[in-house]
This record gives C-alpha cells, sequence and structure tokens, in this order.
C-alpha cells in the first residue's frame, strides 16, 4: 500500500477498505490478473492503487487501474471523503474504433459491470476516447493500432464516507439516530464489488465472453486472433 506523504495517522476505513480490495483479488475471473502497484502521491493524502490486464494469448488487449483516493477532509466534488479512479484501455481493430457508438457502448460496459455486482456509487463521470498511432520506419512492420480508453471516477456511496450529515456513520456501520434516507454501511463486501467491476470490464474489452448479463464484450482484435 502507498500512501502520500501525511503524519496523519491512517483512517480505519482506508485500512480496511484496502484490506479488502487485497482480499477480493482471488474472487476475480480467472483470465484478469490484478497487482497491486504504487499508487499517486498528490491527488490525496492517502492513496491505494491495483492494475490489471488479461493472461494469456490476450494479454495485450486490455489493461487498466483501478485506485483509491482518501481525503479525510472531504472534497466538495466527491461529494465526501473517498473516492475511486480508473483507467481501462483496449486495442480495436479499424472497423470497430470508427463505429460512432463505441464511446457510448465502452461506458455501459463500465455502467453494467458496477450495477451487476451491486457497486453503488455517486457523483460518476468520465470520458472515452479513441486514439489511432500509425508507425513508420523500422516500426511500420507491427502494424497501425486503434485503442479505445475509458477513464473515469466516482464516489462509492457509503455511509461513513459520505459528506452529507445523512449519510454520516461511524466506520463500523452505525447509523445516526434519525437520518434521513441513510446511506448503506461499509463492507467488506461493498469494497469488493468495485473491483469486480473493474475485472469485468476489462474483461468486456478484452472481449471475453461475458459473465455478467446484459453485458456485451468487444469483438477481440483479429491481430490477436
Amino acid at each position: 500500500m502507498e500512501a502520500a506523504a501525511s503524519f496523519e495517522a491512517t483512517p480505519a476505513i482506508f485500512l480496511a477498505v484496502t484490506d479488502a480490495l487485497r482480499a477480493s483479488i482471488s474472487r476475480l475471473r480467472p483470465e484478469i490478473i490484478v497487482h497491486e502497484v504504487a499508487a499517486p502521491s498528490r491527488l490525496a493524502p492517502f492513496a491505494f492503487a491495483l492494475a490489471g490486464g488479461v493472461a494469456g494469448d490476450a494479454a495485450d488487449s486490455a489493461a487498466g487501474r483501478l485506485i483509491v483516493l482518501m481525503d479525510p477532509d472531504g472534497q466538495p466534488a466527491w461529494q465526501g471523503t473517498t473516492r475511486i479512479v480508473c483507467y481501462a484501455r483496449a486495442s480495436v481493430d479499424p472497423e470497430i474504433a470508427a463505429d460512432p457508438l463505441l464511446a457510448d457502448v465502452a461506458w455501459s460496459w463500465l455502467r453494467e459491470s458496477l450495477d451487476g455486482h451491486g457497486a453503488t456509487v455517486r457523483a460518476l463521470g468520465g470520458t472515452v476516447t479513441t486514439t489511432a498511432s500509425r508507425r513508420f520506419g523500422v516500426l511500420r512492420t507491427e502494424g497501425d493500432t486503434q485503442d479505445v480508453e475509458l477513464r473515469c471516477s466516482w464516489s462509492p456511496d457509503w455511509a461513513q464516507t459520505a459528506s452529507d450529515d445523512e449519510g454520516a456513520a461511524a466506520v463500523d456501520g452505525d447509523q445516526i439516530p434519525g437520518a434521513r434516507h441513510a446511506r448503506p454501511a461499509w463492507s467488506c463486501a461493498a469494497a469488493a464489488a468495485h473491483l469486480l467491476a473493474f475485472g469485468d470490464l476489462l474483461a468486456a474489452m478484452a472481449g471475453l465472453p461475458p459473465t455478467l448479463s446484459g453485458v456485451l464484450p468487444l469483438p477481440l482484435s483479429q491481430r490477436r486472433a
């Protein structure tokens, strides 16, 4: 675990969430390989990062990172103290890259993966970008490439990390008496849902058969067929 330099004691909820994420790596589908990496140190006082990709013959077809940020003081844009940042990239064939609906489809993979695992979120936002690279000289034999990239972030909708009064709660999940529309309490399963959704997002972008109903995968690039 990497955290930004800070004199603050690491929040108990941050330690609990990161421990839950480490423990849930083994629950990912076998084609998805995830490991812990150094986290960015300037985005928040506390940060934790995982990098993932696809194993086997499709190893170069999709990859990404999942980062958990925590600022005990909270940030207005986060609507709380915790933010999850996700980056995923996949190589696609030229005809797929030219499809005007590709961005909408890629965004739907994220939404459906989160919904499929019951990962409740708020303040979700992001971008989908399609890029084309043409190689020249000695690199020409490697061929041109087209990629689709998804960059997004969201706040987990947990009572312990919400900024509004109705979402306030202790780390152990006890709700404030009389709180209106109380948010769900954090749990190990709730944290794992975000990692499992990340794994299914990578799988869909790599063109692997879906395990969630309604998530349609991207056809694998013919270059790796």
